[in-house]
């Protein structure tokens, strides 16, 4: 319990540094190469950037994710958005979590336009969930309904994967005790 508040505080710590972070770009990241793919486990080029020595299959999924500084910036979000107990109380969810790289891609006016939108920063952020938890096999050829409602499309082979054909998966497959997180390179949009 004392390891879920520090980490429920480092979140909400993280809206504080995230979010003006986020809208002036001052961090750059990189991503680290070729991290060794494992079928049974997580994989992508991206995994080194996020590797931890941190176990997130006994948290639930927002701490999954704060246990990461690549989704700090996600994390963040969440919170402002009000979202961490809805995610963390569905049973099986999948989460396509932008990582920071993701959002410093996003303008600045953009970025501003939706932080300050609690109801359209729900739906961007609900439409990088999925009801259910999906396996990299189901990845390939992959249409799902989000929890926001719209559909969104995977596709690739072996350990390269895209989003809606333009966002790669950089790191997939992250357990946590309710979700499997796939971890992409850009902010998803829902159909208008």
């Amino acid at each position: 319990m004392r390891l879920t508040r520090t980490r429920t505080a480092q979140a909400a710590a993280a809206v504080v540094v995230a979010v003006p972070l986020a809208l002036g770009g001052l961090t750059s990241q990189s991503h680290a190469e070729d991290a060794s793919p494992s079928p049974s486990g997580t994989f992508g080029s991206g995994c080194s950037a996020l590797s931890q020595k941190v176990d997130t299959a006994k948290d639930k999924v927002v701490e999954a994710a704060s246990a990461y500084p690549q989704l700090s910036q996600l994390v963040a979000a969440v919170v402002r958005a009000q979202l961490g107990d809805t995610l963390d109380g569905k049973p099986d969810v999948t989460l396509f979590a932008p990582d920071q790289q993701a959002f410093q891609n996003v303008t600045a006016s953009q970025l501003s336009s939706l932080l300050s939108d609690q109801g359209q920063l729900k739906k961007v952020l609900t439409y990088h969930v999925v009801d259910k938890q999906i396996t990299p096999d189901q990845l390939s050829k992959g249409s799902f309904t989000t929890v926001e409602g719209s559909k969104l499309t995977t596709s690739g082979s072996g350990t390269d994967f895209k989003v809606n054909g333009k966002a790669n998966i950089v790191c997939g497959n992250i357990k946590a005790a309710n979700a499997t997180i796939y971890v992409v390179d850009a902010v998803l949009q829902p159909p208008s």
